[in-house]
């Protein structure tokens, strides 16, 4: 998604950077065919950038948000990663002094590759928005601004990954209960009846495995979210234990449906 997204900024920017150090070398391919241009290190890049797009894996993104803020980088930073509003809110404070604006960014929707769009839904201050307005414009990345207040992009994802994400498992286990007895096509029968139900969509349970390294965390966020608002958190903090069961599923781009929920079937 990071490599895709920068490549839709290449039309409106001099330049789009990207830092190799202690990436591997599938992330390096991807660079490559974004036309990146790659960076000697974090410190070189925060030189010449004007603006910092993080989208890295929840775990990460205070690390790097940490990395930034200890160089004192003085543009513009997106925080643009599945973490939830108090996390983008300590990012925020964190490069509040050096850093001339924060903004709080969602990615939802595919990578921008292959004639697809996507949505990088913004909030912070105003000056900064339209920067990023006009860096994507023109692009397959559209850029609707939810408002001027951090966390509110944050809030927009995780409310959206908890429905999306949550469904996937759910369908997974159903598929998984139903070929355990010997009736999973007649649950596909069922499903198909109805309209617009992910039980329909089988081969999405082998994808939602190869995700699940990410996904997993993206849910604990979205469960802390909940957590935050006073409602229950268990159905999603259940849902994030079951997509651990596929953490090594990663990478693997020819698993099948059975594959995966055998996977699934393994403690």
């Amino acid at each position: 998604m990071g490599a895709a997204v920068a490549a839709c900024a290449r039309p409106n920017a001099a330049r789009v950077l990207w830092c190799p150090v202690g990436r591997s070398p599938e992330t390096a391919a991807r660079a490559e065919r974004a036309g990146l241009e790659p960076a000697a290190d974090l410190d070189d890049l925060l030189r010449q950038a004007h603006v910092v797009l993080s989208l890295c894996p929840p775990a990460a993104a205070e690390d790097v948000a940490r990395a930034v803020a200890e160089r004192q980088y003085a543009g513009v930073y997106v925080e643009a990663n599945a973490i939830n509003p108090e996390r983008s809110q300590r990012i925020a404070d964190l490069l509040v002094g050096s850093t001339h604006a924060v903004v709080d960014g969602a990615v939802i929707g595919s990578p921008p590759i292959g004639g697809k769009r996507t949505r990088l839904y913004l909030s912070g201050p105003a000056d900064a928005l339209a920067l990023l307005e006009g860096l994507f414009a023109g692009s397959p990345v559209e850029t609707p601004v939810l408002g001027n207040d951090i966390g509110q992009a944050s809030a927009l994802k995780l409310a959206y990954s908890s429905y999306q994400k949550a469904s996937r498992v759910l369908a997974a286990l159903a598929f998984g209960a139903a070929r355990a007895h010997g009736v999973d096509e007649a649950l596909l029968d069922v499903a198909g009846k109805r309209q617009g139900s992910y039980l329909t969509e089988t081969g999405y349970i082998a994808k939602t495995a190869t995700r699940a390294w990410r996904w997993g965390p993206e849910v604990e966020e979205a469960a802390d979210l909940l957590a935050s608002a006073g409602l229950p958190d268990e159905v999603l903090r259940a849902a994030a234990q079951t997509l651990a069961r596929w953490d090594s599923s990663k990478g693997l781009t020819e698993l099948t449906p059975d594959e995966a929920l055998d996977r699934l079937a393994q403690p």
